[in-house]
């Protein structure tokens, strides 16, 4: 389905319920990078990526969610990122993106109690899926002062991803999820570095997180 498409989301649950008369667990997958500095990052990309990463998460609850009560529960997996529970330079807009999946998976799980419908969410760090290739660029303007630093990080960005674990670690987690009757609120997968980020922000002080950050990526 294209999940920016509303009558896509709805004839795609149809033809399911359809095919099989029931529905009992929805992942929702579908994500759209983007990179560059939040001061030159025009409207029409971050519109691109809201619509893709949060806005079609709503979506497909909301066309979802009539289904799964029709068997008196379910679960609903979103798949957010660890870059979505920390601000990182240069994919803010990303970040923020995926900051709200995770909230709305929160607000969501309260609300379903009552149904029997389980909530809850993925963080993943780097993956090897061809996120690289689908990333949005944000067109730097002429004479940038963001362009050193932005190309180095992009840089490595890319190499990270391109070096990262195969998707499989995501989908044996996810597969697992599926078969808990009490899952956790959220999960993270990925390099250990990246998931002990996730802890670490909770523990220290923010400023001392940020410099942590700061030096990672040399901003």
């Amino acid at each position: 389905m294209d999940v920016t498409d509303e009558t896509s989301v709805r004839q795609a649950m149809s033809s399911v319920w359809e095919k099989a008369q029931r529905l009992d667990v929805v992942v929702n997958n579908a994500g759209l990078g983007i990179v560059g500095p939040l001061e030159e990052t025009p409207d029409t990309l971050i519109e691109r990526v809201l619509q893709t990463n949060f806005l079609g998460v709503l979506r497909v609850c909301r066309q979802a969610l009539p289904y799964l009560r029709h068997h008196e529960g379910g679960m609903i997996i979103n798949v957010s990122s660890i870059a979505g529970a920390m601000g990182l330079p240069y994919r803010g807009i990303y970040s923020a993106s995926k900051a709200a999946v995770k909230v709305l998976t929160e607000a969501l799980s309260m609300e379903l109690k009552a149904q029997n419908i389980r909530v809850c969410s993925v963080l993943p760090g780097d993956i090897a899926t061809p996120i690289n290739t689908n990333r949005l660029v944000v067109p730097l303007v002429p004479n940038s002062v963001y362009q050193t630093t932005f190309e180095r990080i992009q840089s490595q960005i890319n190499h990270e991803v391109a070096n990262a674990s195969d998707p499989i670690i995501v989908a044996k987690l996810i597969a697992r999820i599926m078969e808990k009757p009490r899952p956790r609120l959220h999960y993270t997968v990925g390099p250990f570095l990246q998931k002990f980020s996730v802890w670490l922000k909770v523990f220290l002080p923010d400023r001392l997180f940020e410099y942590i950050l700061m030096k990672f990526y040399k901003v």
